[in-house]
């Protein structure tokens, strides 16, 4: 059985609403490095960012992530996600080779083709219009195509002879070993949960699935999650991936914890409609320590995926969040079967 794992995922908002404790973009960026260091030293798993343009929000992942590396040891630094509709692959693949490189082998990429967003095809500002024939969508799966052979290795464009005396192929630098098995995809239908399998990339499972066959969300991301099992082991890969789901836990242990969450105690599935068919959000757990233990122990998703990212209010501040890892770390992810990293000597390696 492998070791499960526990991390945050920080949308990073700022904006100078009253409570915030990040008015500007600074507060955010600052503060989120501030927070890995806090969680390694809670002994939480992963340090996980959102990605988005156009708002007020974090958005571009690797300057960020080279700080939070350069700022701890141990905690695995991801994203969820990176949309790819809008990167120039072979440039992203150097900034995910730096970034590696200076985390030691920690980075635990998320990418896909986007999420719905208030901009008018933003991504085409920034250069990046498909050609004709192509889907948004389809350039977003042709640039993590290049993405992944030019962090292989591969060799992506023709040396001149006039420099190097030589007609040879040259590899983007720095290269960073073993970072092509710690990419992710992020899914949010059963149907593309078999081709991340195909590809050979560790799942993420949405937080939003954009199909709904009428029953409970976990149900219907644990269903997605054994579709993508099954499609990897007849894609007969011989590597064993890794699947994260994405769950907003608020532990209510104080007055402050009741007066910003306790409306949310028995919070449901949110069912709507997206891109012309019925979408299923997941709800929010929120109630004391011993009761959200109970309840994420009968998330099906939960427990079919080996890390679980927590979505936190980041607004609330380092203290705050901090507080709630470590209740969570304490109070609830051991009836989950997480793990603190200092016991794991006896478990085996995923």
């Amino acid at each position: 059985m492998s070791t499960k794992r526990i991390g945050f995922l920080s949308f990073g908002h700022w904006g100078a609403v009253r409570g915030s404790s990040t008015p500007r973009a600074a507060d955010t960026l600052l503060q989120t490095i501030e927070l890995a260091v806090a969680a390694e030293e809670i002994g939480i798993d992963n340090a996980s960012i959102r990605v988005h343009h156009f708002a007020p929000q974090l958005s571009a992942p690797f300057p960020l992530l080279a700080a939070m590396a350069a700022r701890t040891s141990r905690i695995e630094l991801g994203t969820g996600v990176i949309d790819m509709r809008y990167e120039n692959p072979l440039y992203m693949a150097e900034e995910a080779g730096v970034a590696d490189q200076i985390s030691g082998g920690r980075l635990q990429l998320g990418v896909s083709r986007g999420s719905p967003e208030t901009a008018l095809n933003g991504a085409h500002a920034f250069g990046f219009v498909p050609p004709e024939g192509m889907t948004d969508a389809d350039l977003a799966r042709h640039k993590l195509e290049l993405f992944l052979a030019a962090i292989d290795g591969a060799a992506v464009v023709a040396s001149d002879p006039r420099m190097t005396g030589t007609s040879q192929g040259l590899a983007v630098q720095p290269q960073s070993p073993g970072l092509a098995r710690r990419i992710w995809w992020g899914s949010g239908t059963r149907a593309t949960a078999t081709w991340v399998a195909e590809q050979g990339l560790n799942l993420q499972s949405s937080t939003l699935l954009t199909e709904d066959t009428g029953v409970p969300f976990d149900e219907l991301q644990a269903e997605q999650i054994q579709v993508y099992r099954d499609a990897w082991k007849a894609a007969g890969h011989d590597w064993t991936p890794r699947v994260s789901v994405s769950r907003s836990v608020m532990p209510i242990t104080t007055d402050v914890d009741r007066m910003y969450f306790g409306g949310d105690e028995d919070s449901e599935d949110q069912i709507g409609h997206l891109d012309g068919g019925s979408a299923r959000f997941g709800r929010t757990y929120a109630g004391e320590p011993d009761r959200l233990a109970e309840q994420l122990a009968q998330d099906a998703a939960v427990q079919a995926a080996d890390t679980l990212l927590l979505t936190i209010p980041n607004q609330l501040g380092v203290e705050y969040n901090a507080r709630l890892l470590e209740t969570v770390a304490k109070h609830i992810a051991p009836a989950i079967g997480w793990v603190p990293p200092a016991d794991r000597r006896l478990q085996p390696t995923p």
